[in-house]
C-alpha cells in the first residue's frame, strides 16, 4: 500500500508516460506549474504538488518526496526529478540520498548552495519583526523581480494569486534551510544525467554562474541559458519544458 501524505499537499497527477515529479520553489505550490505541467503531460506522468510549510529539515522534505514518488511511480521505478530555485535544493539532496530513484536530474534557477548568506539572515530576521503578516507584500515586491520582460501582466497577476496562500512559517523554514544548505563538494557524486536550465535575466539568483559552477562538477551535466528569462520563468508563455527535454534526452540517449 503506498503512503500517504498527512497535509493537504494538493498532489496532482496527469499523463501517461515516464513519471516525472515537479518540486516547487520558495512558494511551494505545484500551481505555478499551470503553464508547464500540460506540456510535460503529453510525453509523461507529470506529479505536481506543494511542500509542507511545518518541514524544518530538508531529509523531512526528501520523507515527502518518497511519497510522491511512491504515488506516481510505485514499484520503486526511476523518475526525471525536475526543482525550481528552492525546489533544486531538494532536488539535488534526493539525487544525492536516493540515487536509485532518479532517472535524471533537471535543475532550473538553482545553487549548490545560496549566497551571500547575509541575505538570508536579513530576510529571516525582516519577517520576524514584520508586526503583520508580510507574505503580500513579499509577493508583490518580488513579482516583478521573479518575472521579465517576456512575462507579460497577466500572468503577473496569476503568479501572485496562485502564490497568495505562501505562508509565513513555509517561507521561514525554507530560508532556514537555505542557511544550512550546501552540496557543493557533493555534485561529483551525481550520477544521473542533469540538465541545468538557467535564465538569462534572473535577479534573484546568479544562475547563470550557479550552472556552470554545478556543470563543471556533475560528471554528465548539460547548461542550456534561457535567453530573455527570468527567475519565475515557469509561468512564460514562451517556455516550454517539454520541448527543451524532449531534445535533451534526445541527445542524451543518443
Amino acid at each position: 500500500m503506498t503512503a500517504a501524505l498527512d497535509y493537504d499537499a494538493d498532489l496532482t497527477i496527469r499523463g501517461e508516460g515516464p513519471p516525472l515529479v515537479m518540486i516547487p520553489g520558495m512558494d511551494a505550490t505545484g500551481r505555478l506549474f499551470y503553464r508547464q505541467a500540460p506540456l510535460l503531460a503529453r510525453s509523461y506522468g507529470v506529479a505536481t504538488y506543494a511542500t509542507r510549510d511545518s518541514a524544518r529539515t530538508m531529509e523531512d522534505l526528501l520523507a515527502d518526496l518518497d511519497v510522491v514518488l511512491g504515488a506516481l511511480a510505485p514499484g520503486g521505478v526511476p523518475a526525471t526529478v525536475f526543482g525550481e530555485s528552492f525546489g533544486g535544493t531538494v532536488a539535488l539532496s534526493y539525487a544525492l540520498s536516493r540515487p536509485g530513484r532518479v532517472a535524471e536530474l533537471v535543475l532550473l534557477n538553482t545553487f549548490p548552495r545560496f549566497g551571500p548568506q547575509a541575505r538570508l539572515r536579513l530576510a529571516n530576521l525582516a519577517l520576524r519583526l514584520t508586526p503583520v503578516n508580510p507574505m503580500p507584500l513579499v509577493r508583490r515586491w518580488t513579482a516583478r523581480r521573479l518575472t521579465a520582460s517576456r512575462t507579460g501582466p497577466d500572468d503577473v497577476r496569476r503568479f501572485l494569486a496562485v502564490s497568495a496562500d505562501t505562508t509565513l512559517e513555509g517561507y521561514r523554514n525554507r530560508l532556514r534551510m537555505l542557511r544550512d544548505f550546501d552540496v557543493r563538494d557533493r555534485l561529483g557524486e551525481i550520477r544521473a544525467p542533469t540538465l541545468i536550465l538557467a535564465a538569462e535575466e534572473d535577479h534573484i539568483v546568479p544562475s547563470v554562474e550557479q550552472a556552470r559552477l554545478m556543470a563543471d562538477s556533475i560528471p554528465d551535466a548539460t547548461v542550456r541559458i534561457l535567453e530573455g528569462h527570468g527567475h519565475e520563468c515557469v509561468i512564460s508563455p514562451e517556455l516550454d519544458l517539454h520541448a527543451i527535454l524532449t531534445a535533451w534526452t534526445r541527445r542524451v540517449g543518443a
